[in-house]
């Protein structure tokens, strides 16, 4: 029988021990596959703060650091000062890297670092208890919003992509989809575009992916894909805010 497909070699032999319907796996098989088609395994570093991206230490079969809430980009830069010549990516969520670490996330990017950030952005704190996030959508219930996000007293959600992309330094920024197999695909296309423009010492890189959390969405795995689509992807449009190699 012909292989088709295996398990990266970037990725430990672990199971994943996320909820039910969480699309932190595929997101880690992505930039997983991505390393490995890259050949930048043994040079690879990437640094999880606290959140659900905490667990990716156990995931990933390369250098994996973690930082304090919101400090990745900081503990990133550190590396990239020390090691270089390292491919140093930060895995981080919304509630991580929009609300305690906006400081370090914005002036990461401002200064170009050769880094990687990806992004997934489920609208909601994960494993501290479904809080409301910096982008939780309008009206949105969370532990911490029981009547829903009232954009009067709260604001409105970060956009996060838009955000950066008012600086001058970031070489590429792109947000995607993890809900439907063809968002997958195209979802690698931007983690490997990403990880080559490190490699090739570009400047930051910047993956938003837009994923879910079945389990503080108080929803099964089908109906939280549904819920991303109808009310996700209308205000956190999948699209390349931009990409400096193709000009």
């Amino acid at each position: 029988m012909e292989v088709i497909a295996t398990r990266p070699k970037s990725l430990t032999d672990l199971q994943f021990t996320y909820c039910p319907g969480c699309l932190h796996g595929v997101a880690h098989r992505l930039v997983a596959e991505c390393i490995d088609e890259l050949g930048i395994q043994n040079t690879a570093t990437g640094v999880a703060p606290v959140g659900c991206s905490v667990f990716a230490y156990k995931f990933f079969d390369f250098d994996m650091a973690q930082a304090a809430h919101g400090r990745a980009p900081a503990v990133a830069t550190g590396i990239l000062r020390a090691r270089p010549e390292m491919q140093v990516f930060t895995y981080q969520g919304d509630g991580d890297l929009a609300a305690i670490g906006t400081a370090e996330i914005i002036h990461a990017a401002n200064r170009g670092e050769n880094m990687t950030v990806f992004f997934v952005n489920n609208a909601i704190y994960g494993m501290t208890g479904g809080q409301m996030a910096p982008t939780s959508l309008p009206g949105m219930k969370t532990t911490t919003s029981p009547y829903g996000r009232d954009t009067n007293d709260i604001g409105h959600p970060i956009q996060v992509c838009e955000l950066l992309n008012t600086l001058i330094s970031p070489y590429f920024i792109e947000r995607v989809s993890l809900l439907t197999p063809g968002d997958i695909v195209k979802a690698k296309k931007a983690v490997k575009k990403a990880l080559t423009y490190n490699k090739e010492r570009r400047g930051f890189t910047f993956v938003e992916l837009i994923s879910t959390c079945p389990t503080n969405w108080g929803m099964d795995p089908v109906e939280s894909l549904t819920w991303a689509k109808e009310n996700m992807i209308p205000f956190f449009v999948p699209q390349m805010f931009r990409d400096k190699g193709a000009e």
